[in-house]
């Protein structure tokens, strides 16, 4: 079966000569590379009856390596299936304007954070209105990078609880039909671009773009409340 690793050494050349790479990205490209072979060593395994030896190549231990991450994404599903409570579950999907993925890409630890924040808020707040909930459900996020094609597309998954805690502890189911996806939109716009419009996120984002950047009243980030709405799958 032909690997990821295998792609990557075989014409792995000519694509770093034709894009440019993150040194993030690029740590992982090596890492792949070079996964369970002579280049990062060998340690030796030794039976303690027999005294058989094997020799085994060293593990990148990269966390974007698909060949020796298997382990400890196993261990992660794991984890979190312990977690799990006795409800149904809504599966949530939240996307930014595609307008948006330049700033997103060129700035990705600020925008992530604001992202993450503005989806959690939003589930947040409507869940505790009684109209909808009236609770404070359990929610798992996780943050995709790429869509189905490959092609940078930053969206959130998010796994939410069927009810939650009420103020006084108590178990509060949801309605199947829960989540009114027009409402989600809203809020998540409203709240990411209040997050972004923050004196600290500008001042930030200035010493990432230079003393010149501001917030445009007409386009780009400054245009948020007027952009195309975020789309949000439930």
């Amino acid at each position: 079966m032909i690997e990821v690793q295998d792609i990557l050494g075989q014409h792995g050349g000519e694509f770093t000569q034709t894009y440019t790479l993150s040194p993030v990205q690029a740590k992982a490209f090596r890492a792949i590379q070079n996964c369970r072979t002579s280049v990062l060593g060998a340690h030796v395994d030794t039976c303690d009856e027999c005294g058989y030896e094997k020799i085994s190549y060293n593990s990148c231990r990269n966390r974007h390596c698909p060949k020796c991450q298997g382990f400890a994404k196993e261990q992660w599903v794991d984890k979190q299936n312990q977690s799990l409570l006795n409800t149904g579950y809504f599966h949530v999907v939240f996307t930014l304007p595609e307008k948006l993925n330049t700033v997103m890409l060129r700035n990705q630890e600020i925008a992530y954070g604001l992202f993450f924040k503005a989806v959690s808020e939003t589930l947040l707040e409507l869940c505790a209105d009684h109209k909808y909930l009236g609770a404070k459900p359990g929610i798992t996020a996780v943050l995709h990078t790429w869509g189905q094609n490959l092609m940078y597309h930053p969206h959130i998954h998010c796994i939410v609880t069927g009810g939650g805690l009420t103020t006084r502890g108590k178990w509060q189911r949801s309605r199947k039909k829960f989540f009114r996806v027009s409402l989600c939109k809203r809020l998540t716009r409203t709240m990411f671009a209040a997050s972004v419009h923050s004196a600290t996120t500008i001042e930030k984002l200035r010493k990432m773009f230079g003393a010149d950047f501001d917030l445009c009243p007409c386009c780009g980030i400054g245009h948020l409340s007027r952009a195309s709405p975020i789309k949000v799958t439930a």
